[in-house]
């Protein structure tokens, strides 16, 4: 095990206020709810949580300063250890509130239902400038009958006799105290004992709605966005998060780079060397707008032009990338007599050698 106060990132003086800063900094960093399906993130939350439970604790802090890991044996609490994320939540609730899901009250944290995944697919133009989707949404909310209690109307809950209220029971594994939700009550500190007879107890019943999602520009595909409350409920808890996965079509015409956006241009050979003005796409106009932009004589293969701030909109920030337009020169593979006379009179104007056109078995093709 890593020396506690390394955990934390604290010296050995350190007073219960630096204690409590430190542990909110890493708690806020390797939060669940910032970290989704991260096992290593999940681990340091926990690392942590058990780091501040023992120091923060003078006794247990004590034992620990003089003895290390063996004076926490036997000691009351007897050290710290958390099964699962929910028995920290429930051991500190208080101390972050809204924070970790739902605000606690008496040292436990109240229970928030589960979180939901939504796909919504968009075109380029709605991720380039934003749009509101509206989506159905099946899913668990209060039941109207009982208020969300669970209980039926009339009736009261009463205090859960496993946990006597808490929410949490606590049970020895090695020399460590080790807190785990209830399962009598599931965190919730209640029992029914005169159940709803509309939900039948749950204090949630499922209802298809349609919710508005409102997709802010710029966004990308993969990104997610969080809908907060918008998830299962559960009886007398908060309910929890509808994360809504974006997939972004692609348009040919943009080949997009983080906050900017490649543009390729097909020129004539002849525009090229001799300049002039071109019409290019641009994202304007609902990624349907056009420009005129100046093409320099002699311009090759692979030039670009660097259009300023007229690229992605930056998520949650002001600006844009940039539009790069990329020059395709084009060689036609076909010329007319004609256009071959003049290609060879400019060669020999040039001083090019241009070999004469010649038949299979080497004679002048006329």
């Amino acid at each position: 095990m890593r020396d506690l106060y390394e955990v934390l990132g604290v010296d050995r003086q350190a007073n219960a206020s630096d204690l409590k800063k430190a542990y909110y900094k890493l708690a806020k960093q390797f939060h669940p709810d910032h970290n989704p399906n991260d096992k290593a993130a999940e681990d340091k939350f926990k690392e942590a949580s058990a780091a501040y439970q023992i120091l923060s604790d003078d006794d247990q802090r004590a034992r620990y300063d003089r003895f290390g890991f063996d004076g926490l044996r036997g000691s009351n609490g007897g050290g710290a250890g958390f099964s699962n994320v929910d028995d920290i939540f429930s051991a500190f609730g208080d101390l972050f509130g809204d924070f970790f899901g739902g605000r606690a009250s008496g040292g436990r944290r109240q229970a928030r239902g589960a979180d939901l995944r939504l796909d919504l697919s968009l075109t380029f133009a709605e991720a380039v400038w934003g749009t509101t989707k509206e989506v159905n949404v099946t899913r668990d909310v209060g039941c109207a009958t009982c208020k969300a209690t669970g209980a039926a109307p009339g009736s009261k809950s009463e205090s859960c006799g496993t946990c006597k209220g808490k929410g949490q029971v606590v049970h020895a594994q090695g020399f460590f105290m080790v807190q785990t939700t209830c399962p009598h009550c599931r965190g919730s500190g209640q029992q029914i004992k005169d159940p709803c007879t509309d939900c039948r107890g749950r204090g949630t019943r499922p209802e298809t709605s349609t919710l508005s999602v409102s997709v802010p520009s710029g966004v990308d595909d993969g990104q997610t966005l969080r809908l907060a409350g918008k998830g299962e409920a559960i009886a007398g808890g908060a309910a929890g998060h509808l994360y809504v996965v974006l997939h972004v079509q692609g348009d040919e015409r943009f080949k997009r780079d983080n906050e900017d956006v490649l543009t390729e241009i097909p020129v004539s050979f002849i525009k090229a060397a001799l300049g002039g003005e071109i019409e290019i796409y641009t994202l304007e106009d609902s990624c349907n707008g056009t420009a005129t932009v100046k093409l320099e004589p002699g311009t090759q293969p692979g030039d670009v032009l660097v259009r300023r701030g007229q690229g992605i909109p930056r998520v949650g920030e002001a600006g844009r990338g940039d539009q790069v337009i990329q020059f395709k020169v084009e060689i036609p593979k076909k010329l007319t007599t004609r256009q071959e006379e003049l290609m060879r009179a400019l060669a020999e104007e040039l001083g090019e050698n241009v070999k004469e056109k010649r038949g299979l078995f080497g004679r002048k093709k006329s």
